[in-house]
């Protein structure tokens, strides 16, 4: 598991299987996933000053966040 703070599996834990598949079988949510995953790690390498941007950078990257967490959430709760 990573270190880095609000990995899917670790957001949706029941969920990782259907993560996996779906993944693989469908081409916008695995776009999604990879969207999160991205500005996700984005947000983490910010908040440890790894890669510093302001504060208005970092609070429009959470929002996106919160946005695809939504739609995944949306996908996964109708599989």
């Amino acid at each position: 598991m990573s270190n880095t703070p609000h990995e899917l599996a670790e957001e949706f834990p029941a969920h990782v299987e259907i993560m996996h598949n779906l993944k693989t079988e469908d081409a916008h949510f695995g776009r999604l996933f990879d969207e999160y995953h991205e500005i996700n790690r984005t947000i983490h390498r910010a908040e440890t000053n790894v890669e510093p941007t302001d504060d208005f950078n970092e609070e429009a990257m959470r929002k996106q966040r919160m946005v695809l967490k939504d739609q995944i959430w949306a996908i996964l709760s109708k599989a």
